[in-house]
């Protein structure tokens, strides 16, 4: 009867398990909030691994997968081959995956307060942009 049980078990939550989506995220050792960011996508079912790089190293990763100055963070997010730049809320993260277009990624610029990892009130709503574009909204939370 436990044999049984065990493999019905396992087959109910095999699908739970096989919907984790993997992301790898660079960030400086130093930085608290992308470390809060990272938890924040675990709580919401990613397995997010987390490699630490200096700062030179980083401004690398962001260089090698063309993000512009004006829209980067304090981290890069890979994830299903796009960019995910900063402290991106999870709706947006979802919805770049659901949709799959044609670009590098998306950004919430800078490090606004209330954000995903970030201490402090939200002062106005999240605007995450296209990556390599001049602003263009991709979604607004």
């Amino acid at each position: 009867m436990f044999r049984f049980s065990a493999l019905a078990a396992s087959a109910l939550f095999a699908p739970l398990i096989a919907m984790a989506q993997s992301a790898t995220m660079y960030k400086t050792p130093w930085c608290g909030c992308c470390s809060g960011h990272a938890a924040y996508l675990d709580d919401h079912g990613f397995d997010v691994e987390v490699i630490e790089k200096t700062a030179e190293e980083l401004a690398g990763v962001k260089e090698e997968n063309a993000v512009p100055a004006a829209q980067q963070g304090c981290h890069t997010l890979m994830i299903e081959g796009y960019v995910v730049e900063g402290h991106v809320p999870v709706e947006a993260i979802e919805a770049l995956l659901a949709k799959r277009p044609d670009i590098t990624g998306i950004s919430l610029p800078g490090m606004p307060a209330g954000s995903p990892g970030m201490g402090g009130e939200k002062s106005g709503p999240f605007i995450v942009e296209v990556i390599g574009t001049d602003g263009k909204v991709f979604m607004e939370l």
